[in-house]
């Protein structure tokens, strides 16, 4: 559904992106997990043609209106209401504006519908966010670290509604630098570092060929292992 093939990136001297390699299956949870810095968010960008790669290819293989995107910069309307916020962008899709209420729901913001996006909590503000990446039922969903900086009651939320998208038949590619959501959530991962992919498959797969089979959550102890660097 999704793939990169020898994707690399530079930004004047820097080279963000290097040999870049990986598949996506339909209807699978996708995990990129790497440090601040480490390229994820520059991978969804040109995944999603935002920006444009220096050398390599890739694909998703569903058209721009079948995908959902949740980037760290959110991009809401500030003075607008969270409803009116979601019927701009079901208004952009040409779907019904009952699917505005529908997602608020799904988010459990349905009681914040007519308050202001400047009023919002942070935590608020990315369920509002995460509910205009579903507003059209998207094929493939594009999430990076959505549960970031929220508490763990909202994060068990979100998390149980992107189970949901996926069992619905969604794709889901996930970045974030949290070990617990990722084996929580993911079918496989992808470690990243520095711009290069230095490990990737089941989660359970990788501790097992580094001999990090205490638990899952050992995953992390593989990427310290492999790069020296802690993933928060």
């Amino acid at each position: 559904m999704i793939q990169m093939s020898n994707i690399t990136k530079r930004f004047g001297e820097q080279t963000v992106l290097s040999g870049v390699t990986f598949k996506v299956q339909e209807k699978e949870i996708f995990g990129m997990l790497g440090p601040s810095g480490a390229g994820k968010t520059t991978i969804i960008n040109i995944l999603t043609n935002q920006l444009s790669a220096d050398s390599g290819t890739h694909s998703i293989g569903v058209s721009p209106r079948e995908t959902g995107l949740m980037l760290d910069e959110d991009g809401l309307f500030v003075r607008l209401s969270c409803l009116e916020n979601l019927n701009i962008f079901a208004d952009i899709y040409g779907i019904s504006r009952r699917k505005s209420r529908e997602a608020l729901k799904s988010v459990g913001l349905e009681l914040a519908a007519k308050k202001a996006v400047g009023q919002l909590s942070k935590a608020m503000r990315q369920r509002l966010a995460l509910a205009r990446a579903i507003l059209n039922r998207p094929r493939v969903l594009f999430l990076d670290e959505p549960t970031g900086g929220l508490d763990p009651a909202t994060a068990r939320g979100i998390h149980k509604l992107i189970l949901g998208l996926r069992e619905r038949g969604s794709t889901i590619f996930l970045t974030t630098h949290n070990m617990d959501e990722a084996v929580r959530l993911c079918d496989r991962v992808v470690l990243l570092h520095m711009g290069v992919i230095v490990e990737q498959g089941a989660p359970a797969e990788i501790c097992k060929r580094h001999e990090a089979v205490k638990t899952v959550p050992d995953l992390e102890e593989v990427f310290i292992k492999m790069t020296g660097v802690e993933l928060e």
